[in-house]
């Protein structure tokens, strides 16, 4: 479930603004695609916070980085977050006039899904 959200330009590459969404997270394991292999930074910011490593490397890396293949499956639970976000032709077709206004749609958007989950949990 998302926990931290930023709005970038659209131009924006995803990879160049992970430092910030992990900074200060309690978390056991980062787990992120073959995109977050662009630089060692992201790992060494994930380690440092006491965190492990869950990155596949790119395929032109010249030295392949192992990691836990079996936990990277649950990868796509981070992708599945953004599909249900991208349901509202607000937040997929970024509809909204200002900054503001779009990143509010957003939230709202993260607490059904929170409350969704969280209601669910409770009926067991």
């Amino acid at each position: 479930m998302p926990v931290r959200v930023f709005i970038t330009q659209g131009t924006t590459a995803d990879c160049t603004q992970a430092d910030r969404l992990i900074e200060g997270l309690d978390a056991d394991y980062l787990l992120a695609d073959r995109g977050y292999d662009d630089s060692n930074t992201i790992i060494e910011q994930a380690r440092g916070q006491g965190m492990e490593t869950v990155i596949p490397s790119k395929k032109n890396r010249t030295a392949q980085r192992s990691y836990d293949k079996e936990l990277y499956k649950l990868q796509h639970l981070v992708e599945n977050a953004f599909l249900h976000l991208k349901r509202w032709r607000g937040i997929a077709t970024r509809y909204a006039k200002n900054t503001a206004s779009f990143l509010a749609a957003v939230q709202i958007r993260c607490i059904t899904l929170w409350a969704n989950i969280s209601w669910l949990h409770y009926l067991g």
